[in-house]
């Protein structure tokens, strides 16, 4: 693994730990990328890297753009992200977890953790045991809280209508062909939302099974995962990792919107730039899929505070998001830059960076 200062995606990040536990089986990494709004909020991953360096760069990437989403959101909370670099077979002990809480409790309050990639509300619960500083907990229906996976879903499908409305010139999803990649919590959610608003779906998934079941329940066609990316569509909607907008990946593409819940969509800062010169709309991800992050970051400031946490406050929170990306896209349009660059800008200057 390289100097992480060196690596191109460091932003002068507030504080990079790397914490190992051999006895207990823990690899991390924990970025701070910003605390200039509140403590660094953003979730844990749990992934098996073939190239150590590339979870570091998982994990300097994502904290920059927490930074960026809680900004955007209004929220007051900085960016962080923490990886636990998973083993070949994806083995997760309660002993892992206790050592990760007793990490997250030693930075003080510096990083809110929370549910992300392989992690689950359970994980979460036995995190808890070791440190206060964490989110996405259960809790009592009505209060906001809990999995964030369909408040993600939430936002992105608000904003998939606003991209709709705003390029298509379209009031609705009815008709509109949609191709999600990745299907499990958020991009299942996103499919079932717009199935009852009468969209067209195509749907594809690395676990091939679960696209396969839910394209029989949802009445929608079912890609192989390789094949997702070219498909004929009004909107691309990708779901699953990040860094698939790259040269290669936008070659492929045969829509006219761009817009979906995974982290890091674009593979470098110029792929914004060939989207736009492509004549396609693209939707910056931390804008769209800040949905899940508003609702941890409600429940673990009513928590902290000792007061009710009304989930209609999480949705009318949510419900912004539409008008920040029809901003940003008219932006966009009046200073000749993409969208990308124009939310960027907007992000930096929230957190004083600028």
């Amino acid at each position: 693994m390289t100097a992480f200062w060196t690596e191109p995606d460091f932003d002068d990040h507030e504080v990079v730990h790397f914490v190992h536990d051999e006895k207990r089986g823990l690899t991390a990494i924990i970025a701070l990328h910003s605390t200039h709004l509140g403590p660094a909020a953003g979730g844990t991953r749990f992934w098996h890297y073939e190239d150590p360096g590339a979870a570091m760069r998982d994990a300097l990437r994502l904290s920059r753009g927490m930074s960026y989403k809680n900004a955007m959101a209004g929220l007051p909370m900085g960016g962080g992200k923490a990886v636990i670099l998973a083993d070949e077979q994806r083995r997760k002990t309660p002993e892992m977890l206790a050592a990760f809480g007793e990490a997250v409790n030693g930075l003080g309050g510096k990083y809110v953790t929370a549910e992300d990639v392989g992690i689950t509300v359970e994980d979460m619960v036995a995190v808890n045991q070791q440190t206060d500083y964490v989110s996405g907990l259960p809790v009592d229906e009505g209060e906001a809280g809990g999995n964030p996976g369909p408040f993600t879903a939430l936002g992105i499908y608000l904003g998939i209508k606003a991209a709709v409305q705003h390029k298509l010139g379209r009031d609705s999803v009815e008709g509109v062909h949609v191709s999600l990649q990745g299907v499990g919590s958020v991009g299942g959610g996103v499919a079932r939302l717009l199935a009852k608003d009468g969209a067209r779906l195509t749907l594809s998934d690395i676990r091939e099974d679960n696209a396969a079941s839910l394209g029989e329940e949802l009445g929608a066609d079912v890609v192989s995962p390789d094949a997702i990316m070219a498909v004929g569509c009004d909107v691309f909607s990708p779901n699953a990792l990040g860094a698939i907008l790259n040269e290669e990946g936008i070659a492929k593409l045969d829509c006219a919107i761009v817009a979906g819940g995974a982290n890091n969509q674009l593979a470098r800062p110029e792929n914004g730039t060939m989207l736009a010169e492509r004549g396609i709309l693209y939707a910056p991800d931390y804008v769209i899929n800040a949905g899940g992050i508003v609702s941890v970051t409600m429940e673990y400031l009513c928590r902290r505070d000792n007061a009710p946490c009304d989930i209609n406050e999480v949705r009318r929170r949510i419900a912004l998001i539409p008008d920040r990306l029809t901003k940003i896209w008219q932006d966009s349009e009046a200073q000749a830059s993409s969208p990308d660059r124009v939310a960027d800008a907007m992000a930096q200057e929230l957190i004083g960076r600028r």
